[in-house]
């Protein structure tokens, strides 16, 4: 369902889900080393969102 919903999208919508799409990876990696370094609640808290924001992508939900 994903896939027909974003062409329904104007384009500049659909260029912002693709660029978080293409970033949100490089990202993730980023929180999971500083969160290993120096774990913080905060820390913590944003890693879960990302991995769920990557998951979404990856399931093609989003």
């Amino acid at each position: 369902m994903s896939r027909l919903y974003r062409y329904r999208l104007p384009p500049w919508a659909r260029k912002c889900i693709f660029v978080a799409e293409t970033v949100a990876t490089p990202i993730m990696i980023f929180q999971l080393i500083r969160t290993l370094l120096i774990p913080t609640t905060l820390d913590i808290l944003v890693l879960g969102i990302l991995i769920g924001l990557v998951v979404a992508f990856y399931m093609e939900w989003i």
